[in-house]
């Protein structure tokens, strides 16, 4: 058995494994893993609980003997199943919560197997140090620029496009799985814990060229329930910033089809709706139900540019005293405008 020091995040990308265990529970898992880990719990959450529970009202032997028991019948099924076709010369990284009984005791039964088994020294504890200390205590590792620009300016599929293009692009509303706004989380979908969002955004700083410029989309300090780091978000306040500048029209138009999934469910678009009232009148929050019962989208999301978010927008923090460097014009925002949009700040990005 190999036992493996992590001294940076970056060194998770050179490690000479084919896979990456987390041994822990499935919750431990949920909060956050390291990338590209897969879980094989040798104690799911309940088991965990019971043997918790026994360590301290009965005893640390009687815990022990029930929990090896329970390691070894999660182990056997893990054998038949999700490694029942690994090679001879499968090369294992195991981790546990800290590097304690529960991954030493799977990589002690798979090593006797004859593969060659890693043992995170520390586990993820060790992990999420590193992860603290990335987004914490350290400046932001390359130059910012922020692309910025109203509700509806198709802000996130031009840093999509932009990417693609090879631009340095960090999407920091795909990781936080969501929109930015009141309407932003995708109908049946969560946001990632705070630290498995911070996880993301190390690795993807991890991963940048310090010499070129990275685009980011103006946001809020928070993104849904998520908060930026402090070292993003003074990087983000201190950075060049660009703006896109469309038609309200061309907006509404984008806006119906990038939140299609929300029209989709009726129910859905009128309790976000709703949550609108401490901002408006009786009266306008009913025009707006009565727009999204009859489906009428296109004047919806004009109105609620217009009235709401283009205000709000205006006073973000990110916008206070800051003047944009570059306003990049367009009178559509469909395909072909897109791609020349993003070429154009591609060109820009450098």
């Amino acid at each position: 058995m190999r036992r493996v020091t992590l001294n940076s995040l970056s060194e998770i990308d050179t490690l000479p494994f084919d896979a990456v265990i987390d041994a822990r529970s499935p919750t431990e898992f949920a909060e956050d893993h390291l990338p590209g880990a897969i879980n094989l719990s040798v104690l799911d959450d309940a088991q965990r609980a019971q043997v918790g529970t026994v360590y301290v009202q009965e005893s640390r032997f009687l815990a022990r003997r029930i929990g090896a028991a329970l390691v070894a019948r999660n182990a056997a099924r893990h054998l038949e199943t999700a490694l029942a076709d690994k090679p001879a010369d499968f090369r294992p990284l195991v981790y546990c919560w800290r590097g304690g009984q529960r991954s030493g005791a799977f990589a002690m039964i798979l090593g006797q197997i004859g593969w060659q088994v890693g043992l995170l020294e520390g586990g993820w504890k060790s992990w999420r140090r590193l992860v603290q200390d990335s987004v914490y205590n350290q400046p932001f590792p390359a130059p910012v620029r922020v692309l910025d620009g109203n509700t509806g300016t198709a802000k996130t599929a031009l840093l999509q496009k932009v990417a693609a293009l090879g631009g340095q692009v960090i999407d920091l509303e795909g990781m936080a799985r969501h929109r930015g706004s009141l309407f932003g989380l995708v109908p049946g979908d969560a946001q990632p814990s705070q630290k498995g969002f911070e996880s993301a955004l190390a690795m993807a700083m991890a991963r940048l060229d310090p010499a070129r410029p990275v685009l980011v989309e103006a946001e809020s300090n928070r993104i849904g329930a998520l908060r930026l780091p402090p070292s993003l978000w003074r990087a983000m306040q201190d950075a060049e910033r660009i703006e896109v500048s469309a038609p309200l029209s061309a907006r509404a138009d984008w806006l119906q089809q990038a939140y299609a999934d929300i029209t989709a469910s009726p129910g859905d678009l009128m309790e976000r709706l709703r949550a609108l009232s401490p901002f408006h009148s009786q009266a306008v929050i009913a025009r707006w139900m009565t727009w999204a019962q009859e489906g009428a989208f296109g004047a919806l999301a004009a109105e609620l540019m217009q009235e709401h978010y283009d205000p709000r927008y205006a006073r973000t923090k990110l916008r206070q005293g800051q003047t944009a460097t570059h306003i990049f014009m367009t009178e559509h925002l469909d395909e072909p405008a897109q791609q020349a949009l993003a070429r154009r700040i591609a060109a820009w990005l450098g």
